[in-house]
Order: C-alpha cells, then structure tokens, then sequence
C-alpha cells in the first residue's frame, strides 16, 4: 500500500481540526488565514523560479518551447497557464504547451488510473515531438506521480532541460528534475485537498514562469502586453489603451497607428516613438529581437 504519511500535503492540519463545526465566516476565515502560508512558501522558491524563467526565455529564444506536464489539478494548472500565453502575449499556441494524464478530456473529467503510468508521460512527450530545445516542467503536488516522473526522466535522457513543481520538500519529481521548485505551503485546509493551497502556489508559480518568461523575450513594455492579441472589441479597446500609455499620444493618433500597424500594438508603438513608418518600425524591432526598449534606445 502507497505511504503517504510523510506528505506535508497528506497531513492533517490541526489548526482545521474542527472544521465541520465551523460558520461559514469562520471556514473562509482560516482559508485565507492558511492561504498566507501559499505567498510564503513560494518566496522561498524564487531563486528555482527565476532559474527556471532564463532556462524558459533561452529555449524560446532557439526554437524551443514550454511544457507543462502534471496530472489532476497539476495538470489542468499547467493547461491554463499555456492557453492563456495565445491571447495574452501574442504567442503560437505551440509555444507554450500543456500536457495532462488522460489528454484533454481529463481537464474536465478525471480520467481513474492515468496518473500512475510513467509511460503514458514519456509516449504524451513523444507525441508532440520534444526535443532537447524544449523546457519541461512536470507539475505534481504530491511530488511522487508515475506519470510526470516518467516524463521527466525521458525528458533528461534527451537532453531537455526539466524542472519540477511540487509542494514536498525533497519530492521524488524533484529528484529527478534539474531544478526542484517545493514550496512549503503547510498541511492543507481539508486533509490532502491540494486544489486548495498546492494548487493556489503551482498557479503563481505557473504565472511567473510565463510572465517572466515573456517579459525577456519582449513580448512586454515597461508593464504593458505589447503583443496582445485583438479578438473582441474590448480587447481592440485595450489595445488602443496600451499605445495611449507606453507613448503618451492622444486615443486618435493611437487609433490611427493601431489600423496603420495592422493591429500590431508593438508596432504602432514603435512607429510613434520612433516618428517612423510602418516598414522601418518593423525592421528596428526585428533588429532588436522584438524588444522595444532596445528598438528605441537604438535609433
């Protein structure tokens, strides 16, 4: 029988003893009050994160990806985090890739079983062709799934470079990875419930893995989405926003480099900092690899 006693996550909180007999107000008053352990946790982790952030821009920067591989809650957190890059960066959805035990369908409906299969990981990895260009993060809140350590470890022998997000100290997907990212969030509000605190902390951790990972590789000015997709009309809004403030013109000059740009807020940034057309706009960012800071420090 598998052993969880010496899981931080499978330990019984004893500040929640008594949660059945608890008030509403009082339930969600100790969540937020263990929730605080969450921001505590992942700031012991920053240095792993921040690794593993160069590790991710360099792999972008050279044809490689991002993929997120977990299971369960891990999983579906990986998935999020991936398909929110598309419309928030201007990202391939190919860039950022999310892998969950059981395939798509087990973001909506767990599929029993799929979990503890190292080789179902290693044949998900095959099947979108990784390659040692690729970064691969395995996401397990236990620290000790079949399927994101067999991942991991096909991972390794091609020459990936691999990390792992855990919530156990000394975790066997941490062994196994590179870097281990294990942030001690404490026992979980409801015993072994780790969509709670585990999964609130491989969020962030997923968050800044993403957003720092797109911020050196300029897919950000100062604090602005530069690349942010248009698919809707609050989204064009936003758009129009963004140029407003990274260049100070007034909503009418930023509509008209907006439509000028084609739609690409960057552009029409750079165009409007620069004085310049669209032509040579475009050629000053590509020369600074689509960072525009260096675009326009460079003119």
């Amino acid at each position: 029988m598998l052993d969880l006693t010496k899981l931080t996550t499978e330990t019984r909180n004893p500040k929640t003893m008594e949660l059945d007999c608890k008030t509403p107000l009082e339930i969600v008053t100790i969540m937020n009050e263990e929730d605080l352990n969450v921001v505590k946790g992942v700031k012991e982790v920053l240095p792993q994160v921040a690794q593993t952030i160069e590790w991710c821009a360099n792999a972008i920067e050279n044809g490689g990806r991002i993929i997120y591989i977990g299971a369960g809650t891990s999983g579906r957190l990986g998935l999020l985090d991936s398909v929110e890059c598309p419309p928030t960066f201007g990202v391939s959805p190919e860039l950022v890739v999310g892998l969950i035990a059981g395939g798509e369908k087990a973001f909506i409906k767990a599929v029993e079983g799929a979990e503890d299969k190292p080789e179902l990981g290693v044949e998900d990895l095959k099947n979108i062709n990784v390659t040692n260009k690729d970064v691969v993060i395995g996401l397990a809140a236990s620290g000790r799934t079949p399927y994101v350590i067999g991942a991991l470890e096909y991972a390794n022998e091609l020459g990936c470079k691999t990390v792992a997000v855990a919530c156990n100290k000394n975790s066997k997907v941490g062994q196994v990875a590179q870097v281990a990212i294990e942030p001690d969030n404490g026992p979980e509000v409801l015993t072994g419930s780790t969509r709670l605190k585990s999964g609130t902390s491989q969020k962030m951790i997923c968050n800044m893995i993403s957003t720092g990972t797109m911020v050196r590789c300029g897919k950000v000015y100062q604090n602005l989405m530069v690349d942010v997709m248009q698919t809707n009309e609050k989204l064009v809004a936003r758009a129009e926003k963004i140029i407003v403030e990274a260049t100070g013109c007034s909503k009418e000059e930023a509509q008209k480099a907006r439509v000028e740009s084609n739609g690409k807020v960057k552009t029409a940034i750079a165009m409007i900092l620069l004085n310049c057309d669209f032509d040579t706009a475009s050629k000053k960012l590509e020369e600074a690899k689509g960072h525009i800071r260096e675009a326009i420090e460079c003119k």
